[in-house]
């Protein structure tokens, strides 16, 4: 299978078990992240901007999803993963401008930049969240926790990842 991290970034990336972070219910996001950035990259240019839009706001949930998680397994809300979330999203955002200028080349230019982005986030930051989720028994499908003294709310500022703290 090939590997998603050396794949061409104008393909876009395949699904498979290195991008999967081990909580179903965020690879089930995650697929469907993958499976829209691949159908942009395959959208000629002068059709891309509504399906931008789409994923544009697919992605704002799904940072949201994960950010929602964070909070209740006891991140603060200002850590370093929602931080990337939000400068993606930010620059996510400011793409759409651009297009309209004329700049129609620039949605296959960001697409592209997420398929070196994503893998690593996902095998890093969002693995990371799913392990820790895991550890303190939150169940991303009911957003519970099976104990909540588990959690001290709002203690944790890193990513997520088990290679940030």
């Amino acid at each position: 299978m090939e590997n998603p991290t050396t794949a061409d970034t104008t393909q876009g990336l395949t699904w498979a078990p290195q991008l999967q972070t081990g909580d179903a219910r965020m690879d089930d996001t995650h697929e469907e992240f993958v499976e829209m950035l691949n159908e942009l990259l395959a959208t000629p240019e002068h059709e891309q901007l509504a399906l931008y839009k789409r994923f544009i706001d697919h992605t704002v949930e799904h940072f949201a999803q994960e950010e929602r998680w964070m909070v209740a397994t006891g991140f603060a809300a200002d850590n370093c993963h929602a931080s990337h979330h939000a400068t993606i999203l930010e620059t996510m955002n400011a793409v759409v401008e651009h297009f309209e200028k004329g700049d129609t080349d620039i949605i296959n230019r960001l697409a592209e930049a997420l398929v070196e982005w994503f893998p690593q986030h996902a095998a890093t930051m969002d693995a990371g969240l799913a392990l820790h989720m895991k550890d303190v028994g939150f169940d991303s499908r009911t957003e519970t926790l099976a104990d909540p003294g588990k959690v001290r709310p709002a203690t944790m500022s890193g990513c997520g990842s088990v290679s940030c703290s």
